[in-house]
C-alpha cells in the first residue's frame, strides 16, 4: 500500500515543474509543493539504486548507494550555493547528519520488535566518523563566530579540511559501504526485480527531475520564510534536511518494522556518516566551481552535532536496541530542532 502510494505520488514532481513554468503560483505555494514532491523522488532514487545494486554486486552497489542515495541533498545544496544561500547549505547538511543520528535511528528503534543486538563495531565506526568531522569543522567554524563567516580566509581553511574528510571517507568506509550494500540488497521486499537498464534509466530521470524541483524549492525558500515567519536556517536544518533524506528515513523504518533492527541501525548511522565525511566536503569542493563556500558552522550547529554523537553513543554502548532508547532519541531530536528554531538567522 505504501509503495503504491509512493509510486503514485512521484507524478507530483513533473506536475510541480509544469505549474512553476505555466501557472506561476506564489513562491510560498511553490515551496510547499516542491518539498512534498521531493519526498517520493528521494524514495524513487533509493529504490532504483537498490535494484541496480542487485545486478552490479556489493562493491559497485555501495558506490551507487553512496552517490545517488545522497543525490537530492547534493542537488539542493549546489542550487543553494548558486543562489548564494550559504546558511541554507550549511543548515541542510548539519540537519541531515543530526536527523539520521537521532530521528531516523529513533524511529527505527521504536518500530523495531523489542530488544535486539546491533553491530557495535560498525555503529561506532560511523559515530566516530561524525565525531571526527565535528572536530575538524571546529577549525573552520570557530574563526567564523567573529566577523564575516564568508571571508576568504575561512574558505581557504575549508579546502584542506574537506580533502582530509574525503580521504577519511575513502579509507575508513569502503568496507562499511560494501557490507551495507550487501545487507540492504538481501533485505529487499519480495518483488520482481528491475533490469539494470530500467534501474539506471529511472535513476537518471529521477535525478534530473529532482534537480528541477530542487531549483524551485531553493528559489522559493526566501519568500516562504518571510511569509511563515520561520527562519531560513530552521527550514534548511529541519524541513529540507528531512525531505532530502526521505529515502533513508523510510527505508530504515520499514526495515526495522520487519524485525531487522541491525540493518536499520546500519542504514541510519551509515547515512549520517556519509553526509558528514563525504557530502559536506564534496559540496565545499564543488562549490569552488560556482560560489566559494566556507564550512563556517554556527555554535548551535556544532553543539547539535556533538550532542547527537554523545547521545547516540551512550544509548548504543551496550549493543542492544529498545523502544525506550528510540523514544529518547526522538525527544533529543525535538530538543535540537527547538534549538534551531530559537537560534533563528545568524
Amino acid at each position: 500500500m505504501v509503495r503504491r502510494a509512493l509510486f503514485t505520488s512521484v507524478a507530483l514532481a513533473p506536475l510541480v515543474v509544469l505549474v512553476h513554468y505555466v501557472v506561476h503560483p506564489t513562491e510560498t505555494v511553490e515551496f510547499v509543493l516542491a518539498a512534498a514532491a521531493l519526498i517520493p523522488l528521494a524514495w524513487l532514487i533509493g529504490e532504483a539504486t537498490e535494484h541496480a545494486a542487485e545486478h552490479t554486486g556489493p562493491g559497485i552497489g555501495g558506490f551507487l548507494n553512496a552517490t545517488f542515495g545522497n543525490a537530492p541533498e547534493l542537488i539542493i545544496a549546489l542550487f543553494a550555493v548558486n543562489a548564494m544561500e550559504f546558511e541554507v547549505v550549511r543548515g541542510s547538511l548539519t540537519g541531515s547528519v543530526v536527523g539520521n543520528l537521532l530521528l531516523v535511528l529513533g524511529f527505527s528503534l521504536v518500530f523495531g520488535k523489542g530488544s535486539e543486538g546491533i553491530d557495535r563495531p560498525s555503529s561506532f565506526l560511523s559515530l566516530g566518523l561524525v565525531a571526527i568531522t565535528t572536530l575538524l569543522l571546529l577549525i573552520t567554524s570557530i574563526p567564523s563566530w567573529h566577523g564575516d563567516p564568508e571571508r576568504d580566509s575561512i574558505v581557504n581553511l575549508s579546502i584542506p579540511v574537506s580533502v582530509v574528510l574525503l580521504v577519511a571517507y575513502v579509507v575508513l568506509t569502503w568496507y562499511s559501504l560494501r557490507r551495507h550494500a550487501a545487507l540492504h540488497m538481501s533485505s529487499d521486499e519480495e518483488i520482481e526485480g528491475w533490469s539494470l537498464r530500467l534501474a539506471l534509466v529511472v535513476l537518471g530521470l529521477a535525478t534530473v527531475v529532482t534537480a528541477l524541483v530542487a531549483e524551485i524549492l531553493v528559489g522559493s525558500i526566501n519568500t516562504f520564510a518571510e511569509d511563515s515567519g520561520i527562519s531560513e536556517f530552521f527550514l534548511a536544518a529541519v524541513v529540507i534536511a528531512i525531505v532530502g533524506n526521505a529515502a533513508e528515513h523510510g527505508g530504515a523504518v520499514v526495515v526495522a518494522a520487519r524485525g531487522k533492527i541491525k540493518l536499520a541501525v546500519e542504514i541510519a548511522l551509515s547515512s549520517s556518516a556519509q553526509v558528514a565525511v563525504f557530502l559536506i566536503p564534496a559540496v565545499a569542493l564543488l562549490a569552488l566551481l560556482i560560489e566559494p563556500l566556507a564550512l563556517a558552522l554556527r555554535e548551535v550547529e556544532i553543539a547539535a552535532l556533538a550532542l547527537s554523537v554523545v547521545i547516540a553513543s551512550i544509548l548504543l554502548a551496550d549493543g542492544k536496541s529498545s523502544r525506550l532508547k528510540g523514544l529518547i532519541l526522538i525527544v533529543a531530536y525535538v530538543g535540537i530542532a527547538t534549538m534551531f528554531f530559537v537560534a533563528g538567522e545568524r
